[in-house]
């Protein structure tokens, strides 16, 4: 079967289009034969630690298709059921943090971006009716983490105001449209008219720019919720933006890791700070019945073909995006 895999050298450059074996599903696997397949700038993050000594890694996270045969004792899904991936693994019941033993698909086993894929029956969920093979293929690791971190971790109401620096990735787009379906008022920054633009088409109540003052342009608004996904270059901008005993979530760090806090201020604003990942099955399946229920639909931002995966990844590092990238493995 064809597939798009890193091996050797880290990076793009470590990447190739090419045929690998195809396994069988043993005991309560599945094998699914894709129909698509999305990125995710964890794909990335996977060209560097994927180790140069070991052999060729199919990447991707994200993916949707048809189940093509099973293994002994699989009784969740049967041969033609139409299915998502949950890329969560070994993840079940909502917890406050993840188990010991929680990983994510493509890394350390294989991913999605490949004509087929086994996986273990439990990682695989009915295709939400609403939602077209593309939409499908590409909405499930950013909208899990989106689903967790605004109702498990921020416990968002309708009476909240949300901020999201950043918006364009699949991850934010996501935040607003939740949030939104929720009642709840949502501020977005960009540094991209474009975006911006994009955002308020969705649904945001306020798009500013990222490299504005924040303050002077909200007017002096504080927020009751940020869910800060870009890290350095916008974490102090965005604890400025939030009310005193407001709530802070976090789980990206695309633009640096470590940041600078004034502990003083910290405490006596009674600010809340939370760290998020991903999502358990648990909290998979709640995320399926939301968007079902408010029938939202992730925002495609370009199709490539599954030989193309390079270009598509090109695409999502130059962060050109607004929305997903889908790659579609069959017509």
């Amino acid at each position: 079967m064809k597939a798009f895999v890193h091996k050797g050298t880290k990076g793009m450059v470590g990447t190739f289009y090419q045929d690998m074996d195809e396994q069988k599903p043993n005991k309560g696997e599945v094998s699914v034969k894709m129909k698509v397949a999305g990125l995710n700038h964890r794909d990335l993050f996977v060209l560097q630690k994927h180790d140069e000594t070991d052999s060729a890694l199919i990447i991707g996270s994200d993916g949707a298709g048809i189940v093509e045969s099973i293994g002994k004792g699989v009784t969740r899904v049967a041969v033609g059921d139409e299915v998502v991936i949950n890329p969560s693994l070994g993840w079940i019941n909502q917890s406050d943090a993840p188990p010991e033993n929680f990983q994510i698909v493509g890394l350390p086993g294989h991913g999605t971006f490949a004509e087929k894929v086994i996986i273990s029956e439990k990682n695989l969920e009915k295709k939400p009716t609403h939602l077209t093979w593309e939409e499908s293929g590409v909405f499930s690791l950013a909208a899990l983490t989106a689903y967790r971190a605004l109702f498990t971790r921020a416990k968002i109401s309708s009476e909240d105001t949300v901020l999201l620096p950043g918006v364009g990735s699949g991850a934010v787009t996501f935040l607003l449209l939740f949030a939104k379906a929720a009642g709840a008022r949502v501020i977005v920054t960009s540094r991209s008219e474009k975006k911006r633009q994009k955002a308020l088409e969705l649904g945001a109540d306020i798009a500013i720019d990222s490299e504005s003052d924040w303050n002077e342009a909200l007017d002096g608004e504080k927020v009751d919720v940020v869910v800060e996904t870009v890290g350095a270059a916008t974490f102090q901008k965005s604890l400025d933006q939030l009310r005193k005993g407001g709530t802070m979530v976090t789980f990206g760090a695309s633009a640096g890791d470590t940041v600078s806090l004034d502990l003083r201020s910290f405490f006596y604003g009674q600010y809340n700070l939370l760290g998020t990942t991903m999502g358990s099955q648990e909290e998979y399946q709640k995320m399926l019945s939301f968007i079902s229920k408010h029938e939202i639909k992730p925002v495609i931002d370009t199709t490539f073909p599954l030989k193309d995966t390079k270009q598509a990844l090109e695409r999502l590092a130059d962060a050109k995006q607004l929305g997903k990238i889908a790659l579609v493995v069959e017509e």
